[in-house]
């Protein structure tokens, strides 16, 4: 049902809807769980906390309230696998200055934790996945890979530092890249997270009626995940496609960013300063039919 207030629906598989509460605030509101990307319950639940948070740093709000959603065996695994993992979920949201307000549990045979989490935007600053224009440069702000390192990690393959790397980059909050985003010119924006980036920057090209260019010499790398997809730790989604890092599933990704070529590079010193190990990774041009996504 078509309402007024509806900024952000469903229509262009947006990060996140947004309904207006009044003529100077929204409400930015997001769910997102799955199952144990990693062994240790505590990272599990920061990294799963992060995740769901992203979607509202991608449409420029800032995060305020969350609920937990988490499923758990009746028999065979310790309660305490359950505390730890919401022990890390609420260590992430503090982090993020939200608060847990509740949440919910179902007996499950298979453990999944996440969080519905509710944000604040002002009406007029939302970023969408939509509306990136031909000239754009494409801004990325975390490394690609952790799919390839976390099948990896279940197959005991890959070197303790490379698993460090990527549960690091997992569990690190959007928060700063969003921030600094927010003060520039932001044509489009979105999170890569399961559906890679090949298919996120698809949603953003579609949605926009461009093709987004991405350079694959500029797509960032985290370390051992070129060496270990050669070694055959691929994802189903990687093997079935050639351009294996592109398609990588992210779990809690970095974020994308169409902004305009001429403020690129003070986005990437920005997002330095603060932190962020952003990359240029290609542009936006116009599109009169052939692919929605190139990789070059």
């Amino acid at each position: 049902m078509a309402h007024a207030d509806l900024l952000v629906g469903t229509s262009t598989a947006d990060d996140a809807g947004v309904f207006r509460i009044a003529p100077d605030l929204a409400l930015v509101q997001t769910v997102d769980f799955f199952t144990p990307i990693v062994d240790d319950a505590f990272q599990f639940g920061a990294i799963a906390a992060a995740n769901a948070l992203s979607d509202v740093y991608a449409m420029g709000g800032e995060p305020r309230t969350a609920l937990n959603i988490a499923c758990f065996p009746q028999k065979g695994v310790p309660f305490e696998i359950l505390t730890d993992i919401l022990r890390g979920g609420l260590a992430k949201a503090e982090e993020a200055g939200v608060v847990v307000v509740g949440g919910h549990t179902v007996i499950d045979e298979e453990i999944k934790f996440g969080m519905a989490v509710t944000g604040l935007v002002h009406p007029d600053r939302i970023l969408r996945n939509v509306g990136a224009r031909p000239g754009d440069a494409l801004v990325l702000t975390k490394a690609l890979g952790t799919g390839i390192v976390a099948t990896a990690l279940k197959r005991g393959a890959g070197s303790p530092a490379e698993h460090a790397a990527a549960i690091a980059s997992m569990a690190a909050l959007n928060a700063a890249a969003a921030r600094v985003l927010g003060g520039f010119e932001v044509h489009a924006c979105t999170d890569v997270t399961g559906f890679g980036l090949f298919g996120h920057a698809y949603e953003v090209a579609h949605g926009s009626g461009v093709r987004l260019a991405l350079v694959a010499e500029r797509l960032p790398l985290l370390p051992g995940a070129r060496a270990l997809a050669a070694a055959g730790h691929l994802t189903g989604g990687c093997q079935r496609n050639r351009e294996w890092l592109a398609w990588d599933p992210q779990t809690s990704g970095g974020l994308l960013a169409a902004v305009p070529a001429a403020t690129a590079p003070r986005v990437l010193d920005a997002l330095a300063a603060a932190g962020v190990p952003a990359a240029a990774i290609g542009s936006v041009e116009a599109r009169a039919g052939g692919a929605w996504v190139a990789l070059r």
